[in-house]
């Protein structure tokens, strides 16, 4: 396991983390020293605590709002897909009745 120190509203952390992971760790904190400090100049000294209960409660927003767009997005392309499906299906359908038209009248050509 690889160690991180990091700060976090002006105080220091000593995290583990998996190897490798320390760069991603170090930057994880930096946004949540950002929101912090984000949240101290708009609502000023209201407490460590709300402020990381608040830090933590706008990142969850963030992160379900990220969810639904992901879902949405997800549900469209199944959409999308499925509608491609009927589309190819339809176009194979057309191809058919093409060609037998054609064999048709191909057919009477030779005659």
């Amino acid at each position: 396991m690889a160690q991180v120190s990091v700060t976090i509203d002006g105080k220091k952390y000593r995290l583990a983390c998996n190897e490798g992971e320390e760069a991603r760790l170090e930057h994880l904190a930096g946004m949540v020293d950002d929101k912090i400090g984000e949240l101290r100049r708009a609502f000023g000294e209201i407490g460590d605590q709300r402020l990381v209960v608040m830090a933590a409660l706008t990142f969850a927003d963030e992160l379900a709002e990220a969810r639904d767009v992901a879902e949405a997005g997800r549900e469209r392309a199944e959409a999308e897909a499925a509608r491609s499906g009927s589309l190819a299906a339809a176009l194979d359908g057309l191809g058919a009745r093409i060609e037998a038209l054609a064999a048709r009248l191909g057919g009477g050509a030779e005659s």
